[in-house]
């Protein structure tokens, strides 16, 4: 009997050894990963949420909302922004619709992308695009063409059922950009680019302050400038022009002198 209690006491006290060894060894959980993606939207285009490209980001809201959320693109860029709407049990069909403002508030056109797409009542979500024409560096006062600097999503319902204003939906939205470069490029850049607040950062540094009111998006780093690899194709056409007008130089130079031409003439 005491050496069954004692061999009893040493497996124990293996056993206690073991486990903080064991427990090392294995894998630990990672922790969940928290991009920092905002996970409700604004409503209007001052509480828009900020959120950048390549994030995912959720709301939750209601049939009837105007849903914002704000992002940066730059020069060369061709922002895509696309939305998924998660919908629930209801009476009728739903219209969805996405726009996309620029920094001036502007309304962009869509180059392509379903912008507007309509639900029918059995339908669980709807999915909508928005496919924009690329940033350019500079422009004239009086265009729309879209310039660097912050631009807005707005997602709302557009056409709906009455018994069915104010369901609780789900929102996703994601931004990515195509580098376009220099294949629409334009000379010229622009001063500031269109963010919040750039107004304010303005004066306070010719103030002499180092305080200012403005947007995360509103840093130093933006690539709007006299170069683009355009330059570099000009070169390159250049070069070319003058090798091909050497060679049809040589080409129709000749030898000289005519043969029939008599050498005292």
């Amino acid at each position: 009997m005491r050496i069954t209690r004692v061999l009893g006491a040493a497996l124990l006290a293996l056993g206690l050894a073991a486990g903080p060894a064991a427990a090392d060894s294995s894998p630990s959980p990672s922790a969940s990963a928290d991009d920092g993606a905002p996970t409700q939207a604004g409503t209007s285009f001052r509480t828009a949420a900020e959120i950048e490209q390549g994030e995912r980001a959720t709301a939750s809201g209601s049939t009837g909302d105007y849903l914002y959320w704000s992002f940066p693109a730059d020069t060369g860029q061709r922002p895509t922004v696309k939305a998924t709407v998660k919908l629930p049990a209801r009476h009728g069909a739903e219209t969805w619709q996405l726009d996309v403002y620029d920094g001036l508030r502007r309304r962009q056109a869509c180059q392509y992308g379903a912008q507007s797409r309509t639900a029918a009542s059995g339908a669980g979500s709807v999915e909508l695009a928005c496919v924009l024409r690329t940033v350019r560096g500079w422009s004239e006062p009086w265009a729309n063409d879209p310039l660097p600097g912050t631009y807005y999503i707005r997602l709302t319902v557009v056409d709906l059922a009455a018994s069915d204003l104010g369901q609780p939906v789900g929102a996703e939205v994601r931004v990515d950009s195509k580098d376009i470069g220099g294949a629409a490029a334009v000379d010229g850049s622009l001063g500031k680019p269109l963010v919040p607040g750039i107004a304010v950062k303005s004066a306070a540094e010719k103030e002499g302050s180092k305080e200012a009111v403005l947007s995360s998006f509103g840093r130093d780093g933006w690539s709007s400038g006299w170069w683009s690899d355009r330059w570099v194709w000009t070169g390159i056409g250049g070069v070319l022009a003058a090798l091909a007008g050497i060679g049809g130089y040589a080409l129709t130079r000749g030898s000289g002198r005519p043969s029939r031409v008599p050498p005292g003439a």
